[in-house]
């Protein structure tokens, strides 16, 4: 059986550049408003080429807040699967941590391992909050945090920790 090893990027911060208020990132709301972080789109292509599943994971409860809508994630999520090559997407809408698909939990994470039979042991997750680092540890992954210094404390300790997402290359690509 052919194993596959992935890549999980969050979305916010990671992918694209995150508005901050009040020391913490927020999501962004629609298409016009995202910018790409500076990058990335090299980082994608690389790690493509490496044969890695590109996934993103991400949670969005503004959706159930009533602060955004479905068809405004999907436009941005679309628009990102097609320009950073990603394999697949994995979105929770929840604003309930008891759901096992919001990060903190791995449910996300389990669903693509499922279905793309992922190493996890092989894998990384990359994130910029305490929520990304403690799902990839739930999952048994390796996990890189990019520190955008937040307003906020880590849960669990990182494998990884960067200040510039160039810098996961050094640490994947080994």
């Amino acid at each position: 059986m052919i194993e596959n090893f992935a890549i999980f990027f969050d979305r916010d911060g990671v992918l694209i550049e995150a508005p901050v208020l009040n020391g913490l990132p927020k999501s962004s709301h629609r298409l016009e408003d995202i910018k790409l972080c500076k990058g990335i789109e090299e980082i994608c292509k690389f790690l493509k080429d490496k044969k890695y599943k590109l996934i993103m994971i991400t949670n969005q409860p503004d959706v159930e807040r009533g602060l955004n809508s479905e068809k405004n994630i999907s436009e941005i999520n679309t628009y990102l699967k097609n320009k950073l090559y990603l394999d697949d997407l994995f979105v929770c809408f929840s604003d309930d941590d008891r759901c096992y698909d919001r990060k903190p939990n791995p449910g996300m994470l389990e669903k693509a391992c499922k279905k793309y039979n992922i190493d996890r042991k092989k894998s990384y997750f990359v994130g910029d909050r305490w929520r990304d680092v403690e799902a990839g540890k739930k999952f048994g992954c390796k996990t890189i945090f990019i520190d955008r210094k937040y307003n906020e404390k880590l849960s669990v300790h990182p494998d990884y920790t960067v200040e510039n997402i160039k810098e996961i290359i050094a640490i994947i690509d080994k």
